[in-house]
């Protein structure tokens, strides 16, 4: 199994180092039960910590996090991060599957031309897919 799964490639997440107060918006790209990846346009110093926020989910998702590595890319640098406690790493997993479930919602109204709200949108997801997602112990 990947370290990292795939996740909902539009989900904004905001994140700035701890002793910066500039925050810097932009999308996860994976995320698992340690923690995330995200592009970012500057090199984050591996092992620094920054501050993240998922504000797509209300409250909004804050936690800290360590970067374990961060690669230069042609046109932007990719981090990975991971969580410092383990009680956000697993509610990041919750809002993780939270933004799976808003996916197949509007999925469902584009194709199938069916309204679901977020109960309904849950229940059909977790039918169809949670035996899918990655064990999070």
């Amino acid at each position: 199994m990947r370290a990292y799964i795939r996740h909902p490639a539009d989900v904004p997440i905001e994140f700035s180092p701890v002793e910066d107060i500039n925050t810097v918006k932009t999308v996860a790209q994976d995320i698992s039960l340690g923690g995330l990846s995200f592009s970012s346009s500057k090199r984050l110093p591996v092992d620094s910590i920054v501050k993240v926020r998922i504000p797509i989910v209300e409250p909004p998702f804050e936690a800290e996090a360590k970067v374990i590595w961060c690669l230069a890319r042609p046109d932007r640098f990719e981090a990975g991060i991971e969580f410092i406690s383990e009680k956000d790493a697993f509610t990041a997993r919750m809002v993780e599957q939270v933004c799976h479930i808003e996916h197949y919602r509007m999925w469902v109204k584009e194709v199938e031309g069916r309204t679901l709200d977020g109960e309904n949108a849950a229940a059909e997801w977790i039918g169809k897919f949670a035996q899918d997602f990655p064990d999070i112990t």
